[in-house]
């Protein structure tokens, strides 16, 4: 069974990384847990949630992971199961933020003494402290590439760009889904009814977990605004080069059309025909195709097309 345990006097911790039946089947025997919740610690849930009951609280909350394979920012589940005695925290493998400081708290009886000692809730704000902590790089390494992307625009590689921006918008879009719900999830927690086991001083440690939260949100806001805006610029940029090649082959069209047409005029086969047959034909024949190319390169110099 895949259930790890700190105790000291007033907490109980316990944490199961990546569960199976066999560690809901013991949480539901010792604690009597109501059965969805415990389901949906072993289903992929796409969206955070909060459950209150008389004696626990259940939540569902969800971080952000880089995939360094795919350069994907993906989503990580994290639940945790709280009242005035234990916390338990279940996480999918994908996040190793909980187990990295499970293993810390372990093997430190400094910081058993720190975030045990207190009370399962100052634990779980410590937990969710470094879970948004990891976050963080994410979003610089976000904003390096719209930094990246913006200069290569201007670089003149706006074709070569293109799957980059998508990129980066996949990944905003995908930080987007997993956090645009903590901040209700956060507010929830702080105004549950079932606080009598949770004391009034850890709002003031939530707070700044939801300060934090909304900080993340508006970055992402940002973001999401400047590579929609470099989207727009490097399309536009993309277009007016189409416009141009466009624009120079209707030119060569339009030069070429009347030298084909008098060429075509010059090769029927007719008895009578000007200029044929006299000295020097051949080079008037080139002399007249050349001058109407050339009048109309004048004409669309002055009219500004070249």
């Amino acid at each position: 069974m895949n259930i790890q345990e700190i105790k000291t006097k007033k907490i109980l911790w316990l944490h199961i990384n990546k569960p199976t039946r066999v560690e809901m089947d013991y949480l539901k025997e010792n604690y009597h847990f109501h059965h969805l919740d415990l389901e949906d610690c072993l289903v992929r849930v796409q969206r955070p949630q909060i459950s209150e009951y008389n004696n626990y609280i259940f939540c569902i909350l969800t971080f952000p992971v880089f995939n360094k394979e795919t350069r994907e920012i993906e989503s990580s589940e994290v639940d945790f199961f709280i009242n005035d005695k234990y916390l338990i925290s279940l996480n999918d493998g994908l996040n190793p933020t909980v187990n990295d400081f499970f293993k810390e708290v372990k093997n430190n009886d400094y910081n058993k003494d720190t975030y045990m000692s207190a009370h399962p809730v100052n634990l779980l704000y410590e937990i969710l402290h470094r879970l948004q902590n990891n976050t963080l790089p994410m979003l610089d390494h976000v904003s390096e590439d719209i930094e990246s992307v913006e200069k290569r625009i201007f670089l003149g590689e706006e074709k070569k760009v293109v799957r980059e921006i998508l990129s980066v918008r996949r990944n905003i879009v995908n930080l987007r889904k997993i956090m645009q719900a903590h901040k209700n999830i956060i507010k929830k927690l702080m105004d549950s009814r079932t606080k009598f086991f949770m004391p009034d001083q850890t709002n003031i440690y939530f707070a700044n977990i939801l300060d934090r939260t909304k900080d993340i949100w508006d970055i992402l806001e940002t973001q999401k605004e400047n590579i929609n805006a470099f989207q727009e610029t490097n399309e536009s940029l993309i277009s007016n080069k189409s416009n141009d090649i466009m624009r120079i082959l209707t030119i060569i069209s339009v030069i070429i059309i009347p030298a084909t047409l008098l060429s075509s005029i010059f090769g029927m086969n007719v008895k009578y025909m000007p200029i044929v047959d006299r000295p020097y034909d051949f080079y008037l024949i080139l002399g007249i195709m050349l001058l109407i190319m050339l009048s109309f390169l004048a004409f669309f110099r002055k009219k500004d097309w070249l």
